[in-house]
């Protein structure tokens, strides 16, 4: 079967379509687009107008080349900038309704393991590893193996959300630095159990994998070198300080970064330091499968539309 995932994130959101047989996905296409949904989301509690007409344009893109690729089912999975708005379920509804898509706002908990299923799809996990997903406005933290979860928990941390609320200058200044990172580990220790001590980590989504490019130097962006670095923690404090230096303008020129990420990775890396430093744990593997995985087994178990079903307002931007 042919399945299409669309993951609604508060930083970005995404397309995978891919070929499901013999417990396996085999991609066929991933797209990613800076949209910023979550703008403004942290302290006004809705989704704003630009925003939301950044993503339906993105929408109008990822439903055309479903067509045309001849996906069977799709399944668009919302997180956290939907979650927090008041305004995110009635959104949902107005895509359900204009573009033909099943749709799922999913809780921390529902993300975190929507997430471990699609990270653990194709290799077999150690016990006590962690998968560390950190996204635009929440961070996920799942500890499992073989056998399943023994923890998950998502936490307000995201690179946007910590960047909206501490880091306003470009570059960030120490002490807006160290109250960005004083937030983080705060409530990691609030909400972590101390007797948690993974053996070893996987990391998820854009703040990781753009870490991960900056340390193997590359020119552009390549996932198939990104997948299965393993990333030191001295690696990532000091792309932490590279990027930390840098004004906005120069922050977009890195290459391999996508310059619509550039103004919120400073407020991500310090999240994937936290973390690790918080875990006691040296190294972090990159993985590019994630939630879109999980998404795309899960939109494998949708009913068949019926025929025609496709609602009026289909294919339309706005």
């Amino acid at each position: 079967m042919r399945v299409a995932a669309i993951d609604l994130g508060t930083n970005s959101t995404r397309l995978l379509v891919a070929d499901l047989g013999d417990g396996r996905l085999d991609d066929v296409v991933r797209r990613l687009k800076i949209t910023r949904l979550g703008e403004g989301v942290d302290e006004r509690k809705r989704l704003l107008p630009a925003p939301i007409a950044r993503v339906r344009n993105a929408l109008v893109d990822f439903r055309r080349a479903i067509e045309e690729l001849g996906a069977e089912r799709t399944l668009l999975v919302a997180t956290s900038a939907v979650r927090d708005a008041e305004n995110g379920e009635a959104f949902l509804g107005e895509i359900e309704w204009s573009y033909g898509f099943a749709t799922r706002l999913l809780s921390g908990d529902e993300e975190a393991e929507l997430t471990f299923r699609g990270a653990a799809l194709g290799r077999d996990l150690t016990e006590e590893t962690l998968l560390l997903d950190v996204g635009g406005g929440s961070t996920e933290f799942v500890v499992g193996g073989a056998e399943g979860l023994r923890f998950h928990e998502s936490l307000d941390l995201g690179s946007v959300r910590l960047t909206e609320r501490f880091l306003h200058t470009h570059p960030p200044t120490a002490d807006e630095l160290d109250a960005c990172a004083r937030a983080a580990r705060n409530l990691l220790a609030e909400r972590i159990p101390d007797d948690l001590r993974p053996r070893t980590a996987i990391g998820v989504a854009g703040t990781i994998t753009s870490i991960v490019a900056l340390d193997l130097d590359l020119e552009q962006y390549d996932p198939k070198q990104v997948h299965g670095h393993r990333l030191s923690r001295a690696s990532v404090a000091a792309q932490l300080e590279r990027l930390a230096s840098l004004p906005l303008a120069e922050r977009r020129e890195v290459p391999a970064l996508d310059p619509d990420r550039a103004p919120v990775i400073v407020g991500g890396v310090v999240i994937v330091r936290e973390a690790l430093d918080h875990f006691g744990l040296e190294t972090i593997e990159a993985s590019e499968h994630d939630i879109l995985d999980g998404a795309a087994l899960e939109a494998a178990e949708l009913p068949a539309p019926e025929e025609g079903a496709a609602p009026p307002g289909a294919y339309t931007c706005c």
